[in-house]
């Protein structure tokens, strides 16, 4: 009996044991469900949850965030994203129309950084630095003859104000340092604005930053003084920028209730922008010149002046950017950039193109079908028929703004020697070499014509044909030199001349008579 009483005590036991055994398990390996509720966003803050509350490892939730962040933002359209604090600062300084930092500009035409300008009144200037001056170090850190990207050479001269720097540079073989104060550095938008002839002025607007309007009418006003009636208002590689300095250019040219522009969302009603009338401009007579670099608010002004038949649009179909995006802040420094609404020109045209698995490779596939020697290969969506507003002139939709005159690249004075000085970037290490030559005289100089004239004495062309054979060993075929002289003089002169006073107005003076969109805008 006692050994029964034994024998049911143990079983009793092993089905307890059992039972606790099946329930530990069950804790361990449950299979938890949760309210993943899509419409609330309930799913990715519960992964992120559970990530940092039972992951193996540690983790980095700021990583994490970041990196969720810029995943969901991608299902969006392309331009839609996410910018950590440096790079929203970076963005935000640049539409701003300035920046903290040491007040020169620079090319690398060899691996080397080299003063192109000096900013007046700006940090360099007070310290001592020079046009010519090679950056050798930024603090300790040697760039030069380092294969340093010429992003990572900003980056650290640029910084916050009253900050100080040590920039070494070589001058005439000897280095030399500067303690550098960073301090708040204006950033101009007007590239070049000078007469072209008699009659015609030139502006080269290179962004829409926050003193877009004000560089522009100081600009349009000194060439109306001048006698200004015809205005070539160069946009070309103009990525865009603020909305607003967009529309008050726009203004200057239109009459009162004229459209700019409108957009519209499926959060944002439909808000139009229009004309009030007052405009300093509308008697000039205008041609903008585009190409697929520009974008943004560069295509709403040509957008508003071409759909108003108020002037001639010039070049390439533009980019085709159009959406409306809403800075959105967080505490931490970072933000994003959310597209809220479309942009439409005043015929009713979405200025944006489709965004599709191709959409940045966009400007390779057009120079592959030929769009950029050929109107005919212009993708041209004739479904979308449009009718500008004074005229009733047909334009078409599909993206971008297609030119009222086409002008293709010309790619029949691409000689075999113009091909190999590109190649090597000849013509740009010459023009460096040529202001350590000359830099005493060229420096000086202010006057365009006087420019012209030093550059003729001192035989120009004769010295860069000994240099690039020479130090590039590249020399013109027979009658070769013949086919590429009028094509590469003017850009040798305007490399050179960008290291006298006239600064990027000398380079546009030069390249200009070998600008065909120049040229086509000029027979208008």
């Amino acid at each position: 009996m006692k050994q029964n009483t034994n024998t049911l005590l143990i079983a009793l036991l092993g089905v307890v044991l059992g039972v606790l055994i099946t329930l530990l398990s069950g804790k361990i390996f449950e299979r938890k469900k949760f309210d993943g509720d899509y419409n609330r966003w309930r799913k990715l803050n519960l992964i992120l949850q559970q990530v940092q509350k039972n992951y193996v490892d540690t983790i980095d939730m700021t990583a994490m965030t970041d990196a969720a962040v810029v995943a969901a933002l991608a299902e969006l359209d392309p331009h839609s994203v996410y910018l950590p604090p440096v790079e929203l600062v970076e963005s935000e300084d640049e539409l701003a129309g300035n920046f903290e930092g040491i007040g020169i500009t620079f090319n690398v035409p060899n691996d080397t950084a080299i003063v192109l300008n000096v900013i007046p009144g700006g940090p360099s200037e007070k310290a001592g630095l020079m046009p010519g001056d090679r950056v050798v170090r930024v603090d300790e850190k040697v760039i030069a003859g380092k294969k340093t990207p010429q992003d990572s050479m900003i980056r650290l001269m640029k910084g916050p104000s009253g900050t100080k720097v040590k920039i070494t540079v070589s001058r005439d073989g000897a280095l030399i340092p500067f303690d550098i104060i960073r301090d708040k550095i204006p950033v101009h938008c007007v590239d070049a604005a000078f007469m072209i002839n008699k009659t015609t002025g030139y502006i080269k607007l290179s962004k829409f930053s926050r003193n877009t309007y004000k560089e522009f009418t100081e600009a349009a006003d000194k060439l109306r003084k001048a006698g200004m009636s015809h205005l070539v208002f160069d946009l070309r590689d103009n990525t865009g920028g603020y909305l607003d300095q967009a529309f008050l250019l726009s203004n200057e040219f239109l009459e009162r209730g004229d459209c700019v522009v409108y957009m519209e969302g499926l959060h944002r009603p439909r808000e139009d922008f229009k004309a009030d009338g007052r405009g300093y401009l509308k008697d000039i007579q205008v041609s903008v010149l585009i190409d697929e670099g520009s974008a943004s608010s560069s295509e709403i002004f040509a957008g508003a002046i071409q759909d108003n038949d108020r002037g001639v649009i010039l070049g390439r179909r533009s980019f085709g950017k159009g959406l409306v995006q809403e800075p959105i802040n967080f505490t931490d420094g970072s933000g994003v950039r959310l597209t809220v609404a479309r942009f439409y020109t005043p015929s009713g045209r979405c200025i944006q193109k489709p965004y599709n698995k191709d959409y940045q490779y966009d400007i390779y596939e057009r120079y592959a079908h030929g769009e950029m020697v050929s109107a005919d290969s212009m993708k041209v969506d004739t479904s979308a028929v449009f009718y500008t507003v004074k005229k009733g002139r047909p334009v078409y939709g599909g993206g971008g703004i297609i030119p009222d005159v086409f002008v293709p690249i010309d790619t029949t004075k691409a000689t075999t020697f113009f091909v190999k000085c590109s190649k090597k970037a000849t013509t740009m290490r010459f023009a460096s070499v040529m202001f350590d030559k000359y830099k005493s005289t060229l420096s000086a100089i202010d006057d365009f014509n006087r420019l012209e004239r030093y550059l003729q004495e001192i035989d120009l062309e004769q010295q860069f044909l000994d240099y690039a054979a020479r130090v590039d060993g590249i020399r013109p075929a027979a009658g070769e030199w013949e086919e590429s002289r009028s094509y590469m003089m003017p850009q040798i002169n305007a490399l050179v001349g960008r290291y006298s006073k006239l600064d990027e107005e000398a380079f546009y003076r030069f390249y200009l008579p070998i600008d065909d969109t120049i040229k086509a805008a000029l027979d208008q």
